[in-house]
C-alpha cells in the first residue's frame, strides 16, 4: 500500500484541480458533454499512472466494437483495475460499483462524473433498477464496465480468479447486449507491493461476444463461459512469461 499513499500524497494539487473542475461541472452539468466528464476522470487517472510509476501494456483494442454500446466484464485484482481500463479505453465508458465503496473520497466524484450505477447489494429493488438502467443505456449506445467477481480480496498476491456472480450478467442478457471480456494481469501488484519500482500491468480486450453466441445460455452458463475465456487468457500469459 506504500505506493498508494505515496501517489495520494504527491498528487494533492492534481486532485484539488480535479475537484475544482468537478464542482464546475456539478454546478452547470448541461454545459458539459460526456467526453468532457470522461476526460476529467482520465486526467486524474493519468496522474495516478505516472506518479505511481505504472506501465500499461494494452492488447486487443481492435476487438472493441466500432458501433453501439457494450458491456465490458473484467476480472478484479485491486484499486488500479478501473484506472487502467479507462486509460486504455478512449471512448467514454461508465461503471457499475458497490454503493458503499462508491462513497469514498474521489470515487464518489468519479462515479458521478461517469454517471455510474451504484449497486446496493442489500437492496433487491435497487439491483433490479440498476440492471434495467444499464441495459437501457447500453441499448442507447453507452459503454459500461462491470467486475463480475464483485470485489477483490485485499492483500492477495496472485492472478487467480474468484467466483463470478451470474446476476451481474443480467445487465447484458436482458437487452441482448454485446459483451467484451477484459483480462487484467499483474494489476494486483500496483498497490500491493511496498515499493516504488516500476510495475507493469497487462490489459487485454478479448473478442466481443454477441447475443447469437449466448442466446441459449442461462446467466450461470454465461458467467462460466466468460470466466473460462478470461481464465484461459491468464494461463496463456503465464505460459509466455515462463518461457
Amino acid at each position: 500500500m506504500f505506493r498508494f499513499y505515496f501517489v495520494i500524497t504527491i498528487s494533492v494539487f492534481t486532485f484539488f484541480h480535479f475537484y475544482y473542475k468537478y464542482k464546475k461541472i456539478e454546478r452547470k452539468p448541461e454545459k458539459y458533454t460526456e467526453n468532457d466528464r470522461y476526460n476529467l476522470v482520465r486526467f486524474a487517472c493519468r496522474a495516478v499512472r505516472k506518479r505511481g510509476r505504472i506501465v500499461d501494456t494494452v492488447v486487443g483494442i481492435e476487438n472493441l466494437p466500432k458501433d453501439g454500446g457494450y458491456i465490458m466484464y473484467a476480472n478484479h485484482q485491486g484499486k488500479y483495475d478501473a484506472v487502467g481500463i479507462m486509460l486504455a479505453h478512449d471512448e467514454p465508458c461508465s461503471i457499475v460499483i458497490d454503493e458503499a465503496r462508491s462513497r469514498a473520497l474521489l470515487l464518489d466524484q468519479v462515479t458521478t462524473l461517469l454517471r455510474g450505477k451504484r449497486l446496493d447489494k442489500s437492496d433487491p429493488k435497487n439491483q433490479i433498477r440498476v440492471i434495467r438502467e444499464v441495459a437501457e443505456e447500453v441499448k442507447a449506445g453507452r459503454k459500461f464496465l462491470i467486475f463480475p467477481e464483485g470485489g477483490y480480496p485485499e492483500g492477495v498476491d496472485s492472478n487467480e480468479l474468484h467466483d463470478f456472480m451470474p446476476g451481474s450478467f443480467k445487465a447484458a442478457t436482458s437487452n441482448k447486449s454485446t459483451i467484451v471480456p477484459v483480462v487484467l494481469y499483474d494489476s494486483y501488484k500496483v498497490f500491493l507491493k511496498n515499493s516504488l519500482k516500476k510495475v507493469s500491468v497487462q490489459i487485454h480486450f478479448l473478442s466481443p461476444i454477441y447475443y447469437d453466441t449466448y442466446k441459449d445460455m442461462s446467466t450461470v452458463e454465461l458467467s462460466e463461459y466468460v470466466k473460462n475465456l478470461i481464465s484461459s487468457k491468464i494461463e496463456e500469459i503465464k505460459m509466455l512469461a515462463n518461457n
